[in-house]
C-alpha cells in the first residue's frame, strides 16, 4: 500500500510544478483512498468543544499521538462527553487538513475502551435470541387493561424505583404495588434479576412485572443482556414491561420483553390505566347505561299501552267473531243465489241460440232433389258442346295433315340430309334428291335446274 503510495506521489512530482494547494488536496486524497474506516483506541488529551460544536483533541499512547476531530453531528450522536485520560476506541478516517497540511483523523464515532467486546457479544447473544424466536411478535402478550397488582424488579436504592412509584401512585392510586428487590448491576446481577422473575412468576400474586433500571452505560446496564435472564423473561407466566435506561438504551430484556418503555417512567404509564381516565371512562358508561334504561323503560311502557288497547274481553271478542260468521254466511248464501240465476239465464240463452242455429233437413232436402237434375242437364249439355267442338278440330287437323296434301297429288321433295327443298336456289346438277309420295318414296339425281327469275311469284 505504501509502496503504490509513493508511486503515485512521484507521478505527481514528475509534472510541472504544482501549488501547495495541488500538493495537500493530492495528499489527502492518496491518504483517503489508502485508509478505509478503521477503530482505532488511545487516552484523549488535549480536547476542546468548539462553540461551532465541533470537538477537537488528540488520542496517544506511550510512543505517539494523532490529532482528532469529532464534527457537530457526530459528537452530537455519541450520547456521552469526551474528556481527557478516557481510552476510548474510535472509528476514524485517515486524512489530512489541507489548509494547514496537518495529518489528522476524522471521528466517525467513539466507545469507551472495552465497550467494543461486550457490543460484539450483545449483537451474538441478540441473533442467537432471534433466531430462536424470544423475539417473535406472535409470542408476546398482551397486557390487561385494569391491573388490581403490579410487580416491580428493581433495586430498592435505585432513583429510577422512585419515579415509578410516583408515576403509579398519581395514575394509580388503587393499584397494589409488590416489589421483588434485587441488585440490578455489577457481578452476580443477571442471575438475581432472574431469580426475582421467576420467583414473581411461581406466586402469581401481581398482573403485570416492570423491570425497571435508570440509564447508564453499557457497563452499567449489562446485566440485562443476560442470555439467562432472557429466558426467564420469556418463561414468566406474567406479562412483563421492560423499563430500562433511556430512549437509546437498548438491551436483550427489551427484546425479549412483552413490552418495552422507553424509560421507568414510561414502563409505569404503560402498566397502570390512569384513575382519572378510568373514572371519566366509567362516567361515560354509566350514562350510557342510564340512558339506554330509560328508553328500554319508555319502549316498554308505550308498547304495553299498546298492547292494553288491544286487549278485548273473551265475551266481547266471542261476539264480534260471531256476527263477522254471521255476516260471512248472508254473503256465501247470496253469492250462491246469484250464481245460480246467473247461470240459469245463460242456459235458457245458450238454448235458444241452439234452436235457432239447428238446421231444417226437410227443406233442404227438397232443394237437394230439385238441384239434381238440373245438374245433370246441365252436364249433358257441357258435354254436347265439347263433343261438336272436338268434331270441328278433328276435321281442322285433317286438313292440316300432310299426307292428306300427298293424296291430292302433291310431294315432298327434300335433299339428303332430310332438308325440305322448297325451291330451286340450293340445288346443283347431280345433286340427289328424296321424293316422297302419298304412298312411298323415290330417289332422284338433278339433271337441270331452272333457278327462279324475279318476275316469278
Amino acid at each position: 500500500m505504501s509502496e503504490s503510495l509513493f508511486q503515485s506521489a512521484n507521478l505527481a512530482l514528475s509534472s510541472p510544478v504544482i501549488s501547495i494547494s495541488e500538493l495537500n488536496r493530492i495528499a489527502r486524497e492518496r491518504l483517503e483512498s489508502a485508509f478505509p474506516l478503521c477503530w482505532i483506541c488511545g487516552e484523549v488529551s488535549n480536547i476542546v468543544y468548539a462553540s461551532s460544536g465541533h470537538v477537537y483533541f488528540s488520542l496517544k499512547d506511550a510512543n505517539a499521538q494523532v490529532r482528532c476531530v469529532m464534527f457537530r453531528n457526530r459528537a452530537q450522536l455519541l450520547g456521552w462527553r469526551l474528556q481527557n485520560g478516557q481510552h476510548i476506541e474510535a472509528r476514524v478516517l485517515v486524512t489530512l487538513y489541507e489548509a494547514r497540511g496537518d495529518f489528522q483523523l476524522n471521528v466517525e464515532t467513539a466507545r469507551k475502551a472495552g465497550v467494543g467486546n461486550l457490543y460484539e457479544k450483545f449483537l451474538l447473544l441478540k441473533d442467537k435470541l432471534q433466531r430462536e424466536g424470544l423475539f417473535a411478535a406472535e409470542s408476546k402478550r398482551p397486557l390487561p387493561s385494569y391491573p388490581s397488582q403490579i410487580g416491580i424488579v428493581t433495586s430498592l436504592q435505585a432513583a429510577a424505583l422512585r419515579d415509578v412509584l410516583t408515576t403509579l401512585r398519581r395514575r394509580a392510586p388503587q393499584v397494589t404495588i409488590i416489589l421483588y428487590p434485587t441488585p440490578v448491576q455489577g457481578e452476580g446481577a443477571a442471575d438475581r434479576i432472574a431469580d426475582a422473575v421467576r420467583s414473581a412468576s411461581a406466586r402469581r400474586e401481581c398482573d403485570i412485572l416492570i423491570l425497571c433500571r435508570g440509564g447508564g452505560s453499557l457497563e452499567d446496564l449489562w446485566a440485562f443482556n443476560d442470555e439467562t435472564l432472557a429466558r426467564a423473561i420469556r418463561a414468566s407466566a406474567i406479562p412483563v414491561i421492560s423499563g430500562i435506561g433511556h430512549e437509546t438504551d437498548f438491551t436483550i430484556a427489551d427484546f425479549v420483553a412483552d413490552q418495552r418503555a422507553p424509560t421507568p417512567t414510561a414502563a409505569a404509564e404503560l402498566a397502570a390505566p390512569e384513575q382519572a381516565a378510568l373514572q371519566s371512562r366509567l362516567d361515560q358508561l354509566g350514562a350510557l347505561r342510564d340512558r339506554w334504561w330509560r328508553q328500554t323503560t319508555e319502549q316498554r311502557y308505550q308498547l304495553l299501552d299498546t298492547l292494553s288497547l288491544r286487549l278485548q274481553p273473551p265475551a266481547q271478542r266471542f261476539a264480534q267473531k260471531r256476527g263477522e260468521l254471521l255476516n260471512l254466511r248472508r254473503r256465501m248464501d247470496s253469492g250462491l243465489r246469484q250464481s245460480a240465476m246467473v247461470g240459469r239465464h245463460r242456459l235458457a240463452d245458450l238454448t235458444q241460440r241452439l234452436l235457432l242455429a239447428r238446421p231444417d233437413t226437410g227443406r233442404l232436402a227438397q232443394r237437394l232433389g230439385a238441384l239434381v237434375p238440373r245438374l245433370h242437364g246441365e252436364w249433358q249439355r257441357k258435354l254436347s258442346d265439347k263433343s261438336a267442338q272436338l268434331a270441328q278440330i278433328a276435321v281442322s287437323l285433317d286438313h292440316l295433315n300432310p299426307h292428306a296434301v300427298l293424296a291430292r297429288g302433291y310431294s315432298i321433295v327434300t335433299d339428303e340430309t332430310g332438308n325440305i327443298l322448297r325451291d330451286t336456289l340450293s340445288l346443283e346438277p347431280s345433286d340427289r334428291i328424296k321424293v316422297t309420295f302419298h304412298s312411298g318414296h323415290a330417289q332422284a339425281t338433278v339433271t337441270t335446274v331452272s333457278k327462279p327469275t324475279k318476275n316469278d311469284g
